[in-house]
């Protein structure tokens, strides 16, 4: 599957499922399964902050920033590529 910056998210969502359609291996289909409920579920999760809770995330993060209470890109990339 290649992904192209040009294309629409709908094309995007075809050619995903023209190639999902292609597949045999039951390990892979289980595990886009299990992604497509993880992303959902999150998806479903997400609710809109007011500007209160979104003023006081600033506030923190100026304040962490200013005592140094930081995480370095690359540990942070680090990080992530173990939660899969």
């Amino acid at each position: 599957m290649k992904k192209d910056k040009k294309m629409d998210l709908q094309t995007r969502k075809l050619n995903f499922i023209q190639d999902f359609l292609k597949l045999e291996s039951e390990k892979a289909i289980s595990h886009l399964e299990k992604l497509l409920i993880k992303e959902t579920k999150s998806v479903s999760e997400l609710k809109p902050m007011t500007m209160k809770e979104f003023q006081k995330r600033i506030d923190q993060s100026t304040e962490d920033s200013k005592n140094n209470r930081l995480t370095e890109n690359d540990e942070l990339i680090s990080e992530i590529e173990k939660w899969s």
